[in-house]
């Protein structure tokens, strides 16, 4: 599951997990560490190996550092490719209910004003990465090395509902 931070991965990756009874692989929990540290490397890719080391599997998550890892494992992407304004709507949203309620997300880590007004803002990463994201995405069809992928391009999450309803373990 990949797409701008903010346009739902998350969600839709649990959910699917759940509905076909598939192991979760979150990448931010394999990649935070406490105090908004980046793991390493060479911490960071073992983790992830191990995570999709099974048979099956649903990660979420778009890391560059281990897009091979992933990606030459996976049978499908599901690419959630939703307006950038629709995005910016959600992240602040989300970003500024998890300040309210004080929500813990990986390694003790907790969004705040600071976080969200500075260099790091997720909201600031959202727009710089928005474009690029959208151009590796596209481009993965024509790239020999993920041929075997079936890419599954949601626009919508009204479509990305209609995709998941319509997804069961029968198929």
């Amino acid at each position: 599951m990949v797409g701008t931070s903010g346009s739902g991965k998350t969600a839709l990756a649990h959910r699917l997990a759940e509905e076909l009874g598939y192991p979760y692989v979150e990448l931010d929990a394999l990649h935070w560490k406490p105090d908004w540290k980046s793991a390493p490397d060479d911490e960071f890719r073992p983790r992830v190996t191990r995570a999709v080391s099974g048979e099956t599997w649903v990660v979420d998550g778009n890391y560059h550092k281990v897009q091979d890892i992933v990606w030459r494992r996976a049978d499908t992407m599901v690419w959630l490719d939703y307006a950038l304004p629709l995005i910016l709507w959600r992240l602040t949203r989300r970003t500024f209910g998890r300040m309210l309620t004080r929500q813990e997300l990986w390694a003790g880590n907790r969004e705040d004003l600071r976080i969200f007004l500075s260099r790091d803002s997720i909201l600031l990463w959202a727009l710089q990465t928005y474009r690029s994201l959208r151009r590796t995405y596209s481009a993965v069809s024509d790239d020999p090395a993920w041929t075997h992928l079936t890419v599954v391009r949601l626009r919508s999450p009204r479509a990305a509902a209609a995709w998941l309803a319509g997804y069961s373990t029968t198929k």
